[in-house]
């Protein structure tokens, strides 16, 4: 079990990154959701001991990580969203090197990195210098450094950045495969990645923790209350201010907009299932509360 107890973390210049944080996490893939500063990159280092908490305890299987990190790195893969390769090595020559810095068996990395090549879809390009990769193709490396190890806990900061839709298509589907014997957080801006692959959702704003539940319960919570209205470029600007706005795309009848309110915001609303996208407009919006109790 991984254990996040009352962590905050402040800087010099007073500024805090992240407030109070309780979490438990046991297994499976959640999805880390929040806008830029929201805190998420802060708690993914803290737990990968990449920074130590200001206040607060994190624990792996009851042991503090910060006093005695060598067991949780000997458990962790991390790919944080800058990730930086040598562009004069082979995909292989570089995964044997990660595989090095991490200590693994050579012999038992070998057959590991010719096992995630072939899941990365990088067999054509295993011999190429990483510096002719497009950046997709680099991203795939970093997962495969961050799957060495066969971890069995693994942080991935923004992982389809680069991508195109076939491969984020190929990593959720891997995530998924892993998920049932890891923990795995998956912390991205891309809310249908999220969506088709997180059983539990985490969403901060502003350092804090909003909710920690299944998606099912976050949909819940905005059952009744999302629609999808007409409006003319008139209406338009008093909807926008009365109410918190999602999708608007225009159409020849008008624009249509997506809004989330406890009451009908025009009289040809008409009420629609809530997404992820949803909850995470309306949880992280200025306007929370003011149209829904």
């Amino acid at each position: 079990m991984l254990s996040i107890k009352n962590v905050s973390k402040k800087y010099s210049n007073n500024f805090t990154a992240l407030s109070n944080f309780n979490m438990e996490l046991e297994g499976g893939v959640i999805g880390l959701l929040g806008a830029n500063g929201a805190g998420k990159s802060t708690l993914m280092k803290m737990i990968a001991t990449v920074s130590k908490p200001s206040e607060g305890v994190i624990t792996w299987n009851g042991q503090d990580i910060h006093k005695n990190g060598d067991e949780l790195r000997h458990d962790l893969g991390y790919l944080p969203q800058s990730f930086g390769v040598f562009p004069n090595l082979t995909a292989v020559e570089f995964l044997k090197y990660m595989a090095a810095l991490k200590g693994l068996n050579m012999k038992k990395a070998k057959n590991r990195i010719n096992e995630l090549i072939d899941l990365l879809n990088l067999s054509d390009a295993a011999n190429r210098s990483i510096g002719n990769y497009s950046g997709g193709m680099r991203q795939r490396i970093g997962i495969a450094q961050a799957l060495l190890n066969d971890p069995k806990i693994l942080i991935v900061d923004e992982p389809t950045i680069g991508l195109d839709p076939n491969e984020r298509m190929n990593f959720r589907n891997l995530i998924n495969s892993l998920s049932k014997d890891k923990i795995i957080i998956l912390s991205t801006h891309i809310v249908s990645d999220v969506e088709s692959s997180a059983e539990k959702i985490v969403l901060m704003n502003k350092g804090k923790l909003i909710c920690f539940c299944k998606n099912e319960e976050l949909l819940n919570s905005l059952e009744g209350n999302v629609w999808e209205c007409i409006a003319g470029e008139s209406e338009l600007e008093d909807i926008k201010d009365k109410y918190i706005t999602g999708n608007i795309i225009r159409r020849n009848e008008g624009m249509v907009v997506r809004v989330i309110s406890e009451n009908k915001p025009a009289s040809n609303a008409v009420k629609l299932k809530p997404t992820l996208e949803d909850a995470y407009i309306y949880y992280t919006s200025g306007k929370r509360g003011e149209n829904i109790g």
